[in-house]
């Protein structure tokens, strides 16, 4: 199945549903957004059988972040081999960082580039989404708390990155979710996924999830272990070779450019960048 969120196209209230031939099924009317029915077990039920619910195209709605309002989102960096060569990374352990929900951004929306950046870089990913409360779970066992899986754009700014990730990785309407989450059912094994990423047609990265430094299962594992996850909590699992810092020469995003990620099995997200001003704020 594929859950998404979105504006309800009449009412303009944020809302959620699945997406079946073409067409978006609005369930908002039993849990108000898609969080609530992942905490609520949702996954678990059977929907109501007869019940009529509102319907729309895909063109009628405005996506919005697959979970516009997780609790925590952790970023895992330098987890394909690859990507490890290009920037000479050594450290063995999982390198790990946050996002915050503000910086995320949908399907078809705008990816802010910021105006003072030069190097605004793509980075697509494997989004996983959580599906019920894991707190130290084993390997063997972590698979079985995912709720669903889907792509992610990691825009990131890297002249603001210097030695700390974060910095380049929270600016507003850089970090791309969507289009839908496809439920764990679907998926039976996230690591034999191919990811890739277009700009403007020309694909610039190539990879396998099989080329995963730490599976999704460990990075469950390993996270939950000082962490705990609970439904809605978004893990990104890492971008493949190929980002522009590291070509030659650099391949950074401009406005007017169009990015998307493609995974087998979920399908493609797609954003066209835009410029964003931040102003500065002054207080007396």
């Amino acid at each position: 199945m594929k859950l998404l969120s979105f504006i309800h196209p009449n009412t303009g209230k944020r809302t959620w549903g699945y997406h079946q031939n073409d067409q978006v099924v609005d369930l908002g009317g039993h849990y108000p957004d898609l969080k609530s029915a992942l905490m609520s077990d949702f996954l678990s039920d059977i929907l109501p059988v007869g019940e009529q619910f509102p319907t729309f195209s895909l063109d009628e709605i405005t996506f919005l972040p697959v979970i516009d309002n997780p609790d925590k989102i952790f970023c895992v960096g330098m987890n394909y081999q690859d990507k490890r060569i290009e920037f000479e990374q050594t450290i063995d352990a999982p390198t790990l960082f946050v996002r915050f929900p503000d910086s995320l951004t949908a399907h078809s929306a705008e990816l802010c580039k910021p105006e003072s950046s030069n190097e605004f870089d793509y980075e697509g990913e494997l989004a996983v989404i959580i599906g019920k409360h894991a707190s130290n779970v084993s390997c063997d066992n972590a698979l079985q708390y995912v709720a669903g899986y889907s792509c992610f754009m990691d825009g990131s700014v890297r002249d603001m990155q210097y030695t700390w990730f974060t910095s380049g990785k929270n600016w507003q309407r850089t970090g791309a979710f969507g289009p839908w989450m496809v439920t764990r059912d679907e998926i039976e094994n996230p690591q034999t996924l191919s990811i890739n990423t277009w700009l403007n047609g020309q694909r610039v990265q190539h990879d396998s999830t099989q080329n995963m430094v730490r599976s999704v299962a460990e990075l469950i594992a390993y996270i939950s272990r000082f962490s705990p996850l609970n439904p809605g909590d978004v893990i990104i699992t890492g971008s493949p070779g190929g980002v522009g810092k590291k070509r030659t020469p650099p391949l950074f995003m401009q406005e007017g450019d169009t990015i998307e990620v493609e995974i087998s099995g979920i399908g493609r997200l797609s954003n066209r960048v835009a410029g964003l001003r931040v102003i500065e704020s002054l207080h007396s």
